[in-house]
């Protein structure tokens, strides 16, 4: 089991960018499909991104495309999330997280998780 820490999350204004990280360790890296995730409060967790191995594929929450990237180095061993045009309602600890399935969006089929970084878009 890989081992996932994000970082990058903070205050931003609605509107702005966050580009979040996640960095792994664990020789099966470049073997996970990979996803995003994120709980605001009083929520449940959701899904946010997924991608697959080789970084050639991606999946996206519908509320979420055309603002959001993510995208993966293998060679880095790192994750990236990079958030555009974000919205109060945006506000959510994010995590990432490592699957053996592309595209698995229910976070039961994630194995591996990071510890959460906290996002807080101001209006």
């Amino acid at each position: 089991q890989v081992q996932l820490v994000e970082s990058g999350g903070g205050l931003v204004q609605a509107g702005g960018s966050l580009r979040l990280s996640c960095t792994a360790t664990g020789r099966t890296f470049s073997t996970h499909p990979m996803g995003w995730f994120r709980r605001a409060p009083g929520k449940e967790r959701e899904f946010v991104a997924a991608i697959n191995w080789s970084g050639g594929s991606t999946y996206y929450a519908g509320s979420v495309k055309g603002r959001f990237t993510i995208s993966r180095d293998n060679a880095k061993n790192t994750v990236c999330l990079q958030m555009n045009s974000l919205k109060p309602e945006n506000t959510a600890v994010y995590y990432c997280a490592a699957t053996y399935t592309f595209v698995a969006t229910n976070e039961n089929d994630y194995h591996a998780w990071g510890q959460g970084t906290q996002v807080t878009v101001s209006s």
